[in-house]
C-alpha cells in the first residue's frame, strides 16, 4: 500500500455517492507497501479501503481479483470483499485510475509473530489452498520464474544497490533455470502472504489481504514465500526454528505436501528469496523520491537466499 495519486474531495464524494455506504467523513493515505495508492476511507456507515490501481496491477486483471475474492469469501476464507455500487459495479474510475472500494477488516498486521501466530497463519494459508484446488479461474504469474531475468535487467545497475549483487543474481538465475521443478501441484496462489498481508486478533487470523500478486503457480512456492517472510529475523540472517516449525505445522493441518513438493522446498525458497530481492532492488532504484511510500531494503532477502542455499536448508521446513 502507498499513495502515488491524489484524489480531489469532490471526485471522492461523487464516487462514494454511487454506493450505499453513507457520506465521506475522512480519507487518509496509507503509506505502507509499494504497489497501489491506498486510502483509509471513513464514512457515516463505517470504514473502508479505497484502492487506486497503479504500476504492476493491470486493469484487465481486476475482474479476476473480484471473482477470486468472491470465491474465497464464499468458501469461508477471511478475505475482504470488493464492494459493488448500486448498479452492481465493483471496478470504478477516479483521478485517472481504476479503483475499488474494499471491505475493511478488523485486526492487526504483525511485525514480530509468535509461534502460535505463525501456526495460525500456516493453517490459514493451507485452508486457502484447499479452497482454491477446484477454482476455475487462472492468471499468469508475471512475477514468476520466467520473468526474473527481465526484472533483473529492468532494475538497472544492481551493484549500485549492493556491491557484487549483479554477479550473485546472474549465478542464481542460471542455477534456478537448471534446477527449477516442472511438475508440482499448482493452482491460484496468494504469492505475497507477508505478515503485513495477514490481519490477526491475538492468535486468530481475521483477514488475508492484498491479493494483487495472486496468480497460478505451485502451491508449495506460496508456502515458501510465507516461510521466508514469517520465520526469519528482520535482517534475514536467522531462521527461527520455533516460528518455522509452527508455520509448517499449521499448514500441514490443512494440506499434505507430496514427496516431490517436500523435496523441492529448498529450491523453491531460493526462488522466492531471489524474486523479492529483485523487486525490492528495482523499487529501491526506481521509486519516485516524492512518493508517500516506504522503500524496502533488498539486503534481508539476499541473506535469506544465502540461508536457503546452505546444505542443511531442507531442515528449515521440518514440522515438529
Amino acid at each position: 500500500m502507498a499513495v502515488y495519486t491524489h484524489v480531489e474531495p469532490d471526485d471522492l464524494a461523487a464516487l462514494v455517492g454511487r454506493y450505499d455506504i453513507g457520506t465521506v467523513l475522512s480519507c487518509k493515505g496509507i503509506a505502507e507497501g509499494v504497489e497501489n495508492s491506498n486510502f483509509l476511507l471513513e464514512t457515516t456507515a463505517g470504514r473502508f479501503i479505497l484502492t487506486l490501481y497503479e504500476k504492476r496491477v493491470s486493469v484487465a486483471d481486476l475482474p479476476f481479483f473480484v471473482d477470486l475474492l468472491n470465491h474465497l469469501a464464499d468458501s469461508g476464507c477471511p478475505v475482504p470483499a470488493m464492494i459493488r455500487d448500486r448498479d452492481g459495479i465493483a471496478i470504478q474510475h477516479i483521478s485517472g485510475r481504476a479503483a475499488c472500494v474494499i471491505q475493511f477488516l478488523s485486526g492487526i498486521s504483525l511485525t514480530h509473530p509468535t509461534p502460535n501466530q505463525c501456526e495460525a497463519a500456516g493453517a490459514a494459508l493451507g485452508a486457502m489452498h484447499r479452497a482454491l484446488e477446484g477454482y476455475a479461474g487462472s492468471r499468469a504469474n508475471t512475477m514468476g520464474r520466467p520473468h526474473w531475468r527481465g526484472t533483473a535487467d529492468a532494475a538497472g545497475n544492481l551493484d549500485a544497490v549492493l556491491p557484487g549483487l549483479q554477479a550473485i543474481v546472474d549465478d542464481e538465475l542460471a542455477y534456478l533455470d537448471r534446477h527449477w521443478p516442472t511438475d508440482l501441484p499448482a493452482h491460484v496462489i496468494h504469492a505475497d502472504l507477508f505478515p503485513d498481508n495477514v490481519l490477526m486478533l491475538g492468535d486468530r487470523v481475521t483477514g488475508l489481504i492484498d491479493f494483487y500478486f495472486a496468480a497460478t503457480d505451485f502451491r508449495a512456492y506460496d508456502l515458501v514465500i510465507t516461510h521466508a517472510s514469517w520465520a526469519f529475523s528482520s535482517d534475514g540472517r536467522d531462521c527461527d526454528p520455533a516460528l518455522a516449525q509452527a508455520l509448517m505445522r499449521g499448514y500441514a493441518r490443512e494440506v499434505t505436501l507430496s514427496d516431490a513438493e517436500t523435496a523441492a522446498l529448498p529450491i523453491l525458497a531460493r526462488g522466492a528469496a531471489l524474486r523479492f530481492l529483485l523487486t525490492r532492488a528495482h523499487d529501491w532504484i526506481h521509486t519516485p523520491a516524492d512518493a508517500l511510500v516506504t522503500r524496502k531494503d533488498p539486503a534481508p532477502f539476499l541473506a535469506r537466499l544465502r540461508r536457503y542455499s546452505a546444505a542443511d536448508a531442507a531442515d528449515l521446513f521440518a514440522a515438529r
